[in-house]
């Protein structure tokens, strides 16, 4: 079994229940998912995911002036750069991890890594492959030095042995009223305001539904002028089937023996206006318009987009990563990953040109920094700053203009203010 070799064997003794600060014992199960039989909740989460498995994940090094060095010989780059386990993809791995983000309202993520000693005797982490995990339960326990364990339960019946807390990637969403987990109170995701609005939905969509069926129902009734034996109440119901059936003109033939009486109804559908306004809500709910779940966004909307409901996510798994696979003192040297948005807009193209115009040919910002305003990672030597020959230092500018003109930088500037003689 795949997870039996995932976790270290090791088991940590004397482990007890972490003490919450709400007094309630620290077992979450998974979570409920009744939302997500929406369409539209689907279609939203799907949008962002979807987006989110752009990313690159990268590990720089952020020097104290505030340059950055890309290391691209780096072990952890290679990893992250096609597959950080044998089962995924970099995009399948983002996607998946944003999915149990928004089904769970946390997203846990195993680092696997080995223990390398140098030539020096200092033992440093080689980490092999990152697998986003799906427990069913997970428990947070504490040892008698106040140290996080945290354990997690499997479908399969498989149960971890208590993995130090430091260790493992936790992403949250709503991080409020739980200590330690995303969601509500007792760490799952509180819907109770977005069901409201589903349930509404879902009545309006099986009225509509019903009243689809009712116009393709009974539509009249047929009245035979004469008493008849079953046998031939068939006969006749079936002639008038065959004239319905026959007549490509819709003009229907009879006789005096029956009549057809129609029965007209006036099912009411529910207006395209209120029908926006629900669905409107659960695409509030999830920061996610229309225009972006079409694909026709503007520029302005797609940067609101990124800025409201993207950029929150990109910032906290770089946190979330760079915290838990980089000891104190490698953060210390700068150590961090960062998830580059190679295709997401962060502002607009209009913005980042005039940016690029303002400040990157006076000399403001480096090659890097101005490749980082389109998502492209730095390279190697992009730490200068070019200036256009268009501009001048401005303590210069007079000296420039009067060389320009031929007249002596030293020579004053004749005065056409009067000059005072003492007297009128």
């Amino acid at each position: 079994m795949l997870l039996d070799g995932l976790f270290s064997k090791k088991q940590s003794e004397g482990l007890s229940y972490a003490k919450m600060l709400n007094n309630s014992t620290p077992i979450f199960s998974q979570f409920g998912r009744n939302i997500y039989v929406s369409d539209v909740v689907q279609n939203c989460i799907d949008c962002i995911a979807s987006e989110c498995s752009k990313l690159q994940p990268k590990h720089i090094r952020r020097g104290d002036d505030g340059l950055i060095t890309n290391l691209k010989a780096d072990p952890l780059n290679r990893l992250f750069k096609f597959g950080p386990n044998p089962l995924m993809t970099t995009k399948d791995f983002l996607e998946k991890t944003i999915w149990q983000l928004f089904l769970n309202y946390n997203a846990f993520i195993y680092p696997m890594y080995d223990i390398k000693t140098d030539s020096r005797g200092l033992a440093s982490r080689n980490f092999t492959a990152f697998y986003p995990l799906n427990p069913t339960q997970v428990d947070f326990l504490e040892d008698k030095t106040g140290t996080l364990f945290i354990k997690f339960y499997f479908a399969t019946g498989y149960i971890s042995p208590a993995i130090p807390y430091a260790e493992v990637i936790h992403l949250r969403k709503k991080f409020s009223l739980n200590d330690v987990m995303g969601g509500g109170l007792n760490g799952q995701p509180d819907n109770a305001a977005l069901l409201k609005t589903l349930e509404i939905n879902d009545t309006v969509l099986q009225g509509i539904g019903k009243a689809v069926q009712t116009s393709l129902g009974i539509r009249g009734i047929i009245k035979i002028n004469t008493t008849l034996e079953d046998d031939l109440q068939k006969q006749e119901r079936i002639a008038f089937e065959n004239k319905i059936a026959d007549s490509a003109t819709g003009i229907l033939a009879g006789d005096f023996k029956s009549d057809f009486q129609p029965i007209n109804f006036d099912p009411k559908i529910i207006d395209r206006t209120t029908l926006e306004f629900l669905e409107n809500k659960v695409l509030r709910w999830y920061g996610v318009s229309l225009p972006i779940l079409n694909g026709t966004a503007t520029d302005d909307e797609n940067q609101a987009f990124y800025n409201k409901t993207l950029e929150p996510i990109v910032i906290g798994m770089g946190q979330a990563f760079s915290r838990t696979i980089f000891t104190p003192t490698e953060q210390a040297f700068g150590n961090e990953i960062v998830f580059y948005n190679f295709y997401l807009e962060s502002m607009s193209v209009k913005n980042k040109l005039a940016i690029m115009d303002g400040l990157g040919n006076r000399g403001a910002l480096t090659d890097n920094q101005l490749l980082s305003l389109f998502g492209f990672e730095p390279y190697e030597g992009g730490n200068v700053r070019h200036v256009s020959l268009n501009y001048i230092d401005s303590t210069l500018a007079n000296a420039y203009q009067l060389a320009r003109a031929g007249i002596d930088a030293q020579t004053p500037a004749p005065s056409n203010s009067r000059t005072e003689t003492g007297g009128k």
